[in-house]
């Protein structure tokens, strides 16, 4: 018995132990594709109105009503305010008075000086009594000009009364409120309008990219995209209007303007946007999703997923990086697929289990 055993046990330490089996590493891949790109400058950039009118009055008096209510849009030439127009009135009444008073004793002083023209060359007046009397109708005519001016400013005075919004836009907070003792050119604004219609995106770029944005502006309009916060699935169409004259020496920049018709009214004053300045396209660029590449030690590489299912460590030279997807210049090749997410289990010829097959055909 203790024989038979010993056999069993000889032929069981003959045999060689297998080897373990190496698991597949679970990776998400992605093809790279070949496509046309935009060349693009990107910035964060800040809206501004168009155009910026705090609304003063030119004259002092009561503010009687307000005809528009606070956030509204406002059309160029509507009614904004009215001021107590009735102190204007009266004064208006009274140099219309002045006026007719002294236009008739300037008629009459015509009249005389006709009269005294004939009589003094017939010898029946002296000389000095008939300038005497053109002096006197001198006097009057320009007391009667004068009228007419004091007429024209009472005029002007009471159009003053009718305040009316000098752009299209939208009000801002309600300064001064009905009732209010209204200053002649106060240092503070009735209202502020902020017309958004068109609308202003600022936005800087370091001063290398100047001479490249000039040439392409001098060629043809340059569209200018902006973002608002991460919807990047409906970006804003502009177009650049604007380079300021001097170079920042301070941070090496130089500042932009481009100019959104915000039909929608989506851009606000004051709101930060991400800003894409498209120069021009690159046609058949090589293209992969930024997040396959890796940097190592010895530079940026990908892991390529071969034919067998095994991962081969590729160095890659990179273009431009276009938010999610980035322009591969060296080491890939369209139709391949490259690990998105899974690299830091992988070594060059480790075996891969794909995750998302369907992805990785399109």
């Amino acid at each position: 018995m203790s024989a038979i055993f010993a056999l069993v046990l000889l032929g069981a330490c003959g045999k060689k132990a297998e080897p373990p089996k190496k698991m597949a590493i679970p990776v998400t891949v992605a093809a790279v594709v070949q496509k046309t790109v935009p060349v693009q400058i990107r910035a964060i950039g800040n809206v501004e109105a168009y155009s910026i009118v705090g609304v003063k009055s030119q004259i002092g008096g009561v503010l009687m009503r307000v005809h528009f209510k606070e956030g509204q849009d406002v059309s160029k030439g509507a009614l904004l305010f009215t001021i107590d127009p009735r102190p204007y009135e009266t004064a208006l009444k009274q140099a219309e008075a002045n006026l007719a008073k002294d236009n008739a004793q300037l008629e009459n002083a015509r009249e005389e000086v006709r009269r005294y023209a004939e009589l003094v060359k017939k010898g029946y007046v002296a000389q000095e009594q008939f300038d005497q009397i053109r002096t006197n109708s001198a006097a009057l005519e320009a007391t009667a000009n004068a009228d007419k001016a004091a007429v024209e400013n009472a005029q002007l005075q009471l159009k003053y009364c009718y305040i009316y919004s000098p752009i299209s836009g939208r009000t801002g907070s309600l300064i001064s409120y009905e009732g209010n003792l209204i200053k002649a050119n106060a240092d503070t604004s009735m209202v502020v309008i902020n017309q958004i219609q068109p609308i202003y995106v600022t936005f800087s770029v370091p001063e290398q990219h100047l001479a490249e944005i000039k040439r392409y502006m001098a060629m043809e309009k340059v569209k200018v995209e902006a973002v608002i916060g991460k919807d990047e699935a409906h970006p804003l169409e502009g177009v650049l209007t604007f380079v300021d004259n001097a170079v920042d020496t301070t941070t090496g920049t130089i500042k932009f303007k481009a100019t959104f018709a915000n039909q929608e009214k989506r851009l606000w004053p004051g709101l930060f946007v991400n800003v894409s300045v498209t120069l021009t396209t690159q046609p058949n660029a090589v293209v992969a999703l930024t997040q396959a590449i890796q940097t190592g030690q010895s530079g940026q590489y990908a892991f390529v997923i071969k034919d067998d299912l095994t991962a081969e460590l590729r160095p890659v030279v990179v273009g431009r990086t276009l938010g999610a997807e980035t322009v591969v210049e060296k080491g890939l090749q369209a139709g391949e697929r490259v690990v998105t997410d899974g690299q830091l289990r992988l070594i060059p010829g480790s075996k891969v289990d794909i995750k998302n097959p369907e992805s990785a055909r399109q």
